[in-house]
């Protein structure tokens, strides 16, 4: 991935924060899994797309031995560091491909060994982490003073341990083959209000200051922060039933909720700046433009295209790289457009495409009058605040990274993904 390609990032001071995903390929409980959908997005694309809205992290990378996988983070916008097979074993620890992770993209990326400040591990077995979660255990280490962080989330539940024969339980009470109370005195059952709040670890993020894990190596070195997610949202990847419970529950867990899929929609409309580009234009001496756009987003176009799905490009720009891009894609484009709803109205009238069948995607404000006038209003994720909250469905990915091919794969399955 070049430099043109990478997401805008908010720096984060003076400080190098890489965000390694260890996602190999030979998962026994659940065959695939890092490439098992959820919300119609593979997991690995998930954590990466968390790790590339959160603004405190400067570099993201999946480390694999999966070429499959190493697609798949690609195209949501991860480097990819290829892990060795001595550590990608069955007994290979998460940490040796952190620190494996680190060393190797230091090198990649031509920077000095050791140059990393701050690490995360980041599981896509979480399949509902946000960049909030992300952003939150960078803070707790670079502003909060800790040596690791890690999220956790509120726990209430009393846990019981079945003692094995011929063994005692806590203290010097006999407990040969009887349950006993871990977090609690079964003799004793306080309220909730009145018990030590328990946090459990969600698995989700970790952040290390990266030369003490290097020197420690394990995570949980020096002083640890403990910070607090959505116990709504804590669900880890195991076994095959938590990826069926991920899938029911990411309609409700989602921002992309409500997606639509090829029977809701008869043709689709893009805005251009913003949407399939990253909303930021390079102006040289002369004055002419330029803009980067995702390779991904002109395969899903392409896509959609051989599914029989009309495409139009709307646009409010009269630059020539949209009619350029138009014209690469082969698809029709209205641009310098002061009323994009008026013109999308005869556009469908031409057509006869019903608008409440039109699936129209957005990042501003010009934006909104398209949005009541179409079945599907969606925004890309980093759209404006009012658009957002206008949009019917909001994409993972941000508009110039993978939110149109994104979208396509809603359409015409969730394979355009990968």
């Amino acid at each position: 991935m070049s430099k043109a390609d990478r997401a805008p990032v908010e720096p984060a001071g003076s400080h190098t924060v890489l965000a390694v995903i260890p996602a190999r390929g030979g998962s026994k409980g659940v065959p695939g899994k890092n490439l098992a959908a959820v919300g119609g997005v593979p997991l690995v694309a998930r954590a990466v797309h968390a790790c590339r809205r959160a603004r405190r992290i400067t570099d993201v990378v999946v480390s694999t031995d999966d070429p499959s996988i190493a697609e798949a983070a690609r195209t949501a916008g991860a480097e990819v560091v290829l892990r060795p097979a001595a550590i990608a074993g069955d007994t290979a620890t998460s940490e040796a491909a952190v620190l494996h992770a680190m060393d190797a993209y230091e090198a990649m990326a031509g920077r000095a060994p050791g140059s990393t400040d701050v690490v995360l591990l980041v599981q896509c077995t979480s399949p509902f982490i946000t960049a909030e979660e992300v952003d939150g255990v960078v803070a707790a280490v670079i502003d909060g003073g800790a040596d690791t962080a890690h999220t956790v989330a509120p726990f209430h539940g009393f846990i019981w341990r079945e003692a094995a024969e011929g063994t005692e339980g806590p203290g010097s009470t006999p407990a040969s083959g009887s349950a006993y109370g871990v977090n609690h005195d079964k003799a004793t059952r306080p309220r909730r209000q009145d018990r030590p709040q328990d946090l459990l670890e969600t698995g989700t993020a970790y952040a290390m200051r990266a030369p003490g894990f290097r020197a420690a190596n394990h995570r949980f070195f020096g002083r640890t922060a403990l910070v607090r997610t959505d116990p709504a949202k804590v669900l880890e990847i195991d076994e095959p039933a938590d990826l069926t419970r991920a899938r029911a529950l990411a309609p409700l867990l989602d921002p992309t909720a409500a997606t639509p899929t090829r029977d809701d929609v008869d043709a689709v409309v893009l805005d251009f700046d913003g949407t399939q580009t990253d909303d930021r234009v390079l102006i040289d001496a002369d004055g002419h433009e330029a803009v980067t756009v995702h390779r991904g987003d002109g395969l899903g176009i392409a896509a959609l295209r051989r599914a029989g799905l009309p495409v139009l490009i709307l646009s409010t720009e009269t630059n020539p790289v949209v009619a350029a891009r138009a014209r690469k894609l082969d698809v029709p484009v209205l641009h310098g457009i002061d009323r994009k709803d008026l013109a999308l109205k005869q556009w469908c009238e031409e057509n006869g495409i019903a608008p409440e069948r039109v699936l129209y995607a957005g990042n501003d404000v010009n934006d909104l009058p398209c949005f009541g006038l179409v079945g599907w209003p969606v925004a890309v994720a980093g759209a404006h605040d009012v658009v957002r909250a206008a949009a019917r469905a909001i994409t993972t990915a941000d508009g110039g990274f993978g939110a149109i091919r994104e979208i396509a794969a809603w359409l015409l399955g969730p394979t355009l993904a990968r």
